[in-house]
């Protein structure tokens, strides 16, 4: 009996999951990882840590489907995508912790990059707008701080790569260090036109060409597992970062169709084929997979605050015991009675660009509420991915022809319902939410043979509900009017008294 596992390594933790040759999730275990902040704005991983939970929660996922390990026909990986490992090539130990996609310690490098220009290149080059969160500045960072590395890196003795490229390293016993094109697309050392290290990037961030991996495609044989790394030998056949994984497990690999993860942000992706798109509204520009799990491109965008919303009203307000409460109060409103809420709590991103905003309520009168509350906050979800479809829309040239969901937020009926009629697009919801492991495991079944073609692909994620639109044109058009004068007054309280916004004083 054939079985898929899959590894997804996330932020917070790793999932394994055991999936049978029909699709079923047969087996799960989970098993979080130790968070470091060593200083203010650091983030950081035990890569020991993360290769050990990698290896409990395998172990647990084949336990619970009751499989043996000879039944394993191929394995998967998806990751935390710019986090990033330096390791010895020969003791195969780290020579650092792993700094996380969150850590903004090269804010310094950044600063500097843009002062000397280099942004449009790395714009154009990458896909990617300069920023902490990318793998580049921080692989940069290590080679200068961990004691030798530089001379040893460009000597060929120490390798780098994100989270990917670790646990390729050892599940293949030591012996393969590579990586694929959606996880080095984020470091921007790629070139994504070209699909290939850039050596004037890498000149440019300091890294030297020794120390990368090598980048195969995603769907490919990387290697065999070795028993005495996770006792079986199968090859690692799909490997993808974590959101175009769930963008493959949505069986999203044509153009114009896309997904939104609704997690403690959202993160939408919109697939554009074979076309580089670039964005003039601050979206990035990225690698994805097509439906062999060849090299094609995305554009995406990223909502901030999302579920992490809800969590503030639980949490530091009081007034919700379980997000499973907000469906039902939104529905005892008829309406949202002029209450918005933006909640910028980190500041705005696409397509608005504002980390100076702050989180903002507007409209309250003496009969606003709890259910007002929580109302405008899931309400707040479907508006700012609107805007993020509506700008996606203007840089590809094209419009979105229906929205493929995953994620926490997305069992919520009430929220897709609004998501549909407030983006006028169907919003599809799939019987497996986990799309992320999901997309890994069934590019790798996919590439060993043990599903025979995309088409077989897509027919496993099976539809769970589709929402179509329903709201009255002029209804949409109020609502929206209401969420762009909540987005301005966000916007002026960010900029100051006396400040031009929108063109107004």
């Amino acid at each position: 009996m054939s079985t898929i596992l899959s590894i997804d390594q996330g932020t917070t933790g790793t999932t394994a999951l055991a999936i049978d040759r029909d699709g079923r999730i047969v087996g799960r275990a989970y098993r979080e990882i130790q968070q470091f902040y060593p200083q203010p704005g650091w983030v950081e991983h035990d890569p020991e840590d993360i290769w050990s939970s990698v290896q409990e929660t395998v172990r647990g996922a084949l336990a619970a489907a009751g499989r043996d390990v000879g039944e394993i026909s191929a394995v998967g990986i998806t990751n935390q995508r710019e986090t990033v490992v330096l390791w010895d090539r020969e003791s195969g130990e780290p020579v650092h912790r792993a700094i996380v996609w969150q850590d903004r310690r090269t804010a310094p490098q950044t600063r500097e990059l843009e002062a000397a220009g280099h942004a449009p290149l790395i714009r154009e080059r990458s896909g990617l707008v300069i920023d902490p969160y990318f793998s580049g500045t921080k692989v940069a960072w290590l080679l200068e701080h961990v004691p030798g590395a530089r001379p040893r890196a460009e000597a060929g003795e120490l390798a780098v790569g994100t989270i990917d490229s670790w646990l390729l390293w050892k599940l293949s016993g030591e012996r393969l260090h590579a990586t694929e094109p959606t996880n080095a697309s984020r470091t921007q050392l790629y070139r994504i036109d070209e699909l290939r290290w850039d050596p004037e990037l890498c000149d440019i961030l300091g890294v030297p060409l020794a120390v990368l991996p090598e980048v195969l495609p995603s769907g490919s044989v990387f290697g065999m597992t070795q028993g005495d790394a996770v006792g079986f030998e199968a090859p690692v056949a799909g490997v993808m970062g974590d959101q175009q994984s769930a963008l493959y497990g949505q069986g999203a690999w044509e153009a114009g169709l896309g997904k939104c993860t609704y997690g403690t942000g959202a993160f939408l992706l919109v697939h554009t084929g074979d076309q580089v798109v670039p964005s003039s509204r601050g979206l990035l520009t990225t690698v994805a997979a097509g439906a062999k799990g060849e090299a094609a491109y995305a554009l995406e965008g990223s909502v901030f605050i999302a579920g992490a919303a809800v969590q503030w009203l639980r949490d530091e307000l009081g007034i919700l015991g379980d997000a499973e409460e907000t469906e039902e109060i939104a529905r005892s409103l008829d309406s949202n009675d002029g209450v918005y809420f933006v909640p910028a709590f980190v500041g705005l991103g696409a397509p608005h660009w504002l980390p100076e905003a702050r989180g903002t309520l507007v409209g309250l009168t003496r009969g606003s509420g709890r259910r007002h509350l929580v109302r405008a906050a899931l309400e707040s979800m479907a508006y700012s991915v609107n805007d993020l479809l509506a700008a996606m829309a203007a840089d590809a040239g094209r419009a979105v022809s229906e929205l493929r969901v995953d994620g926490g937020a997305a069992k919520n009926d009430w929220l897709m319902q609004f998501q549909a009629d407030i983006a006028q697009l169907p919003v599809v919801r799939p019987q497996v939410i986990e799309t992320t492991a999901y997309g890994a495991a069934t590019l790798a079944g996919l590439t060993a043979g043990v599903l025979s073609s995309p088409e077989e692909v897509r027919a496993l994620q099976r539809v769970e509900r589709r929402f179509e639109p329903g709201l009255p044109a002029a209804d949409r058009d109020a609502l929206l009017s209401g969420w762009r004068r909540a987005i301005y007054a966000a916007a002026a309280w960010a900029r100051g008294p006396g400040v031009n916004v929108g063109g107004q004083a």
